[in-house]
């Protein structure tokens, strides 16, 4: 099978034509870093590879080693058939000085380079024109003008590929420096970018200012909270109907006994009730994609610098941040774009503070259950809307000040640092189908990956608390005395031993409180056949205090296995992801604990 390197500069659309290609829907985003792995897919009877984004062979970040050392290692090893280079037509300087770079290596190990020139819908949409034969002249290559995005000129160049005549170019290109030629192949062939220069700049007047583009910073943030809730509600409610619905069709057939108890009050009462909130994080992916592949997220590092830089951050510690509120793993291998190693490491610290999607069924749950569902401005805004930014703010604030103690750190201040350079793509509209189809693929991952620990601990939630008299039995229940153990940690925050029970198997993943509670208010209110969780956590008591409590509590402890033992690969050692779980753990509880005392 022959195998063909996707490769290029970050912001060039590589990954994007890798996904039309293949179909296999890997991220695309429109700030560097984000693709830090090889990925690989099939087109056809073809392998196509997708290396990591590179700015040049000269490696300042993890993601760019990756690039490097892999693609280095492919045409050594004779594993690459074909280069296919991927060029930026609107920025065709920039792209040309890594895309000769690799040609120049390609050529020394006997390996044809082509080369994509993408982007070609913005260039005709704003009537400018490119002299691609002439480019093909200079570099001796075969230039396949295309769009990734709208699929203009794709034959051509699907055409080639499934040829596999990928003879050698003619002649070796020039030995002169790559950044001259490539700055005399632009001046000579490529676009007068003033057009699209000026397009820019009167955006970025705007979302840069240090007033509005501040102002508008909050706005786009409190509206992503906000929709993140409203957003979702239909589906969430759809979702809830169909759980009840199948919950009662499926138990119809059965008799009264073991085997309904446990379907009822465990696959549909604990799993069926994490179901009901899985549409949040679809529309945060969704949102927070938009924002991504739009160019507006390296506009958000930008303004975000400044301040950033006070609490020992970088700008780029933005997009580990924002990235982290979908999931906290793919957000610490984002930090891999931080130049300086002080910064990142402080990043990757300070990353599991951000309100995952994890989080997101625990905030819905507990904001459904203690805020009013009050409204303000049409609807726009609501009291949970509000509340939820809260929750996400006080996991940025919580971020910013340990991130600032890391910095004043003796142990960080050993570690080196690096200048803040960034990139500032074109703003552009996202390809809508491959972010919907990328966003339900997260979210797909997130239910396969979580539904197994949430399955496993219900079951085992259920049967603790079903033995040894039954249904509606959970006081005298193997479970409750298991409870009544820890509930003296629990009664300071106003809780009760049951609470205590779903914090303490949530230790495994945050999501798994839900369908704990689920299972436990399912088991006690049999009778009932509940599936409104949000109603039975209102009908057990809980005051707004309490809930609020518990609210902080998940704000800021880290109850991820997972997002440990990745800190652990990215930092090389046990060491601080063990003092950080503590940490943050105890923390969480004392806060939770001055909560519930302040409002009590």
């Amino acid at each position: 099978m022959s195998s063909v390197a996707i490769i290029g500069k970050p912001n060039s659309g590589k990954s994007l034509l890798f996904n039309t290609l293949t179909g296999l829907n890997q991220k695309v985003t429109n700030f560097p870093g984000i693709t830090v792995d090889i990925k690989k897919g099939k087109y056809k009877d073809i392998e196509l590879i997708d290396f990591p984004g590179m700015y040049s062979f000269n490696s300042t970040t993890k993601d760019e080693n990756v690039a490097i050392e892999k693609f280095e290692s492919f045409l050594s090893d004779k594993k690459i058939s074909l280069v296919l280079c991927v060029l930026d037509a609107t920025n065709l300087k920039a792209s040309l000085t890594i895309g000769i770079d690799i040609l120049k290596r390609s050529q020394k190990s006997g390996v044809t380079t082509v080369f994509a020139l993408n982007l070609m819908d913005e260039i005709k949409s704003n009537d400018l024109s490119i002299n691609v034969e002439g480019i093909e002249k200079q570099l001796n290559s075969k230039v396949f003008p295309i769009s990734a995005k709208t699929g203009l000129g794709l034959y051509k160049l699907e055409e080639y590929l499934l040829a596999k005549d990928y003879s050698n170019s003619a002649a070796a290109i020039s030995t002169s420096s790559s950044y001259e030629q490539a700055k005399k192949i632009s001046d000579e062939h490529g676009i007068k970018t003033d057009v699209l220069f000026l397009k820019q700049t009167k955006l970025d007047k705007f979302f840069l200012s240090p007033v509005l583009g501040l102002l508008s910073f909050a706005f786009i943030m409190l509206i992503l909270f906000q929709s993140i809730f409203t957003w979702s509600v239909p589906f969430m409610d759809f979702i809830e109907l169909i759980v009840s619905k199948s919950g009662e069709f499926v138990t119809s057939f059965m008799g009264d006994g073991l085997i309904k108890d446990f379907t009822s009050e465990a696959i549909f009462g604990g799993f069926g009730s994490f179901l009901v909130f899985v549409p949040q994080i679809f529309f945060l992916t969704l949102v927070v994609g938009f924002l991504e592949d739009s160019g507006y997220l390296a506009r958000a590092a930008m303004i975000c610098h400044k301040p950033l830089k006070f609490f020992g951050l970088s700008g780029k510690s933005f997009i580990p941040f924002l990235t982290g509120h979908a999931c906290a793993i793919p957000a610490i291998f984002a930090a891999r774009t931080i130049g300086s190693p002080r910064r990142r490491f402080i990043t990757i610290l300070t990353v599991p503070l951000m309100s995952c999607s994890a989080r997101l069924p625990v905030y819905a749950l507990l904001v459904s259950a203690i805020i009013p569902t009050t409204t303000y401005f049409g609807g726009l805004i609501g009291l949970q809307g509000i509340s939820f930014f809260l929750l996400f703010a006080l996991g940025i604030v919580m971020a910013l000040v340990v991130a600032i103690l890391l910095s004043k750190s003796k142990a960080t201040q050993k570690i080196s640092d690096a200048p803040f350079i960034l990139e500032l793509p074109s703003y552009r509209l996202p390809n809508f189908k491959a972010l919907i189809i990328k966003s339900l693929q997260t979210t797909w991952s997130f239910v396969a990956g979580a539904g197994g620990i949430i399955f496993t601990v219900t079951v085992v939630v259920w049967i603790l608390g079903y033995f040894p008299n039954g249904a509606g039995h959970l006081d005298d229940s193997f479970l409750s005395y298991l409870g009544k153990l820890i509930e003296p940690f629990m009664e300071p925050l106003g809780l009760d031993w049951k609470y205590g029970v779903a914090i303490l198997a949530s230790f495994l993943a945050r999501e798994v409180f839900v369908g704990t509670l689920g299972t436990l208010f399912g088991i006690e209110m049999a009778d009932e056949n509940m599936v409104d969780l949000v109603s039975s956590i209102q009908d057990s008591g809980i005051t707004f205090a309490s809930g609020l409590a518990l609210l902080v509590f998940y704000a800021i402890a880290l109850q991820c296995a997972s997002t440990l033992a990745v800190m652990k690969k990215e930092l090389g050692s046990w060491t601080a992801p063990i003092y950080i779980f503590i940490g943050y753990s105890v923390v969480a509880y004392i806060l939770a604990f001055i909560t519930y005392r302040v409002l009590a």
